[in-house]
This record gives C-alpha cells, sequence and structure tokens, in this order.
C-alpha cells in the first residue's frame, strides 16, 4: 500500500476569519479526495513502495502515466522536462506565488529537497511523446505560426520561441520548459494567464514581454505547438 502522508497544520485558501472547523473540513476533504490518487497509481509499471514513484503517484492522477500529460488537455506533460524549471514550478505553487489551490494543498509541508527529488524524478524520465493532435486550422494559418516559432517576427519585436525553448522546441537547461506535446488548451491558458499577469516570472519576466508583443499572434502560435 502506497503511504500518503498529509501535512500539518492544515490551512484552507477560504476567506480570512473563517471558521477553523470549516476550513479544516474543507482541507480534510481533499485530501481525502488524494488518497485514491495515490493507491490508483497511474504509471505504466507497478508501484513498489518506497521507492520515488510511489511518492509521486498523486502526480500522475492529473499529469498522466510517468508524467506523460492528462487525458483531458489542461494538465501539461512533465516527463522530461528540465529539473530546474519543474523545480521552480514546484516552489512557485506551493509558495503561493504561482496561483492552483490542488497543487498548493499538495504540496504545502515538503521541504525544499523533497521538491527537487520529485522534479529530478520526472526529470529523468525520457519518454516518447504523442503523436500531434489533428487541427482544421488552415494550412496557411499553420506555415505562419511556423514562422513566427522559428524565426520569430522582428518587425513587432516577437522573438522566435526556437530561440529560447530550443531548435525542437524541447526546453533548453536548466529553467526553460519543453513546448513539445503541450494541447492547444494548456498553452491557451498559460499565454493568457501571462498576459493578465496571472502568471509571473522572476525579473527579468520575458514571457510578459513576449506575450505583450505577441497579442495578435496568440492564436496562431497556440494552433501551431498545439500540433506538435
Amino acid at each position: 500500500m502506497i503511504r500518503f502522508r498529509p501535512q500539518w497544520p492544515l490551512r484552507c485558501a477560504g476567506k480570512p476569519g473563517a471558521p477553523r472547523t470549516r476550513r479544516f473540513g474543507t482541507a480534510l476533504l481533499f485530501l481525502a479526495s488524494c488518497m485514491p490518487w495515490a493507491v490508483q497509481a497511474h504509471t505504466s509499471e507497478e508501484v513498489v513502495p518506497g521507492t520515488m514513484a510511489a511518492r509521486v503517484a498523486a502526480c500522475t492522477h492529473c499529469h498522466g502515466a510517468d508524467g506523460q500529460a492528462g487525458p483531458d488537455g489542461f494538465y501539461p506533460r512533465i516527463a522530461g522536462k528540465p529539473a530546474g524549471y519543474l523545480y521552480a514550478q514546484l516552489l512557485h505553487f506551493r509558495d503561493g506565488t504561482r496561483n492552483y489551490e490542488p497543487m498548493r494543498y499538495l504540496l504545502q509541508g515538503l521541504g525544499n529537497q523533497y521538491l527537487f527529488d520529485i522534479a529530478q524524478y520526472f526529470a529523468d524520465l525520457r519518454l516518447p511523446h504523442a503523436p500531434p493532435a489533428r487541427t482544421t486550422a488552415p494550412q496557411a494559418l499553420l506555415e505562419q505560426g511556423r514562422s513566427l516559432a522559428i524565426n520569430g517576427d522582428t518587425a513587432r519585436g516577437v522573438p522566435a520561441c526556437a530561440a529560447c525553448h530550443g531548435n525542437a522546441f524541447t526546453g533548453m537547461q536548466p529553467h526553460i520548459p519543453g513546448l513539445l506535446g503541450l494541447s492547444r488548451d494548456y498553452l491557451a491558458a498559460q499565454l493568457g494567464a501571462w498576459r493578465t499577469g496571472l502568471r509571473k516570472a522572476t525579473a527579468p519576466d520575458c514571457m510578459a514581454k513576449v506575450v505583450e508583443q505577441l497579442t495578435p499572434h496568440v492564436s496562431i502560435v497556440v494552433e501551431l505547438h498545439g500540433r506538435l
């Protein structure tokens, strides 16, 4: 049986001043919902108790078998991404600088080394990517997106995606994630978050500046990368 260790004290993201019993109950319900995730680990191999695979079994419930992406398009592939990037995101989720409550609940109370070990585990998973999703977008639109991704748009001051994310869009060590295999829904959500300021990075926040210039082309870029 896989052990699931709740972190104490439990905190809820409810309104300040909410009764402690109600906040505790909300947190406890969330943790209880996580129990099946840990027991029914969605990995391609049997999980051995005490291993890192057992520790991260809850992760694969949303992020797919071995972290290869969830089936609904909103949970990205984390397998093979740079450890530095994954570690930074785990810290951001835990500390509230990247806002997603389910992740914060799962990570609260976990130490830096523990989170780094999780990041390194998924970074070391070198797995094949799924075939690209089908699209009904016109070929001309895809070619325009491909040009932006590879060459950028100097007139608008938009750098090529490949300049930072790599020629194969698989990411760059140590902190730049791959774009290969990300769904249209996830890409659109993240670009929207950068644009509205919901997602930020340590200065210089390059993506915030890029998205500001990219605004007229967001749908084009999403359509292209969503079928890589």
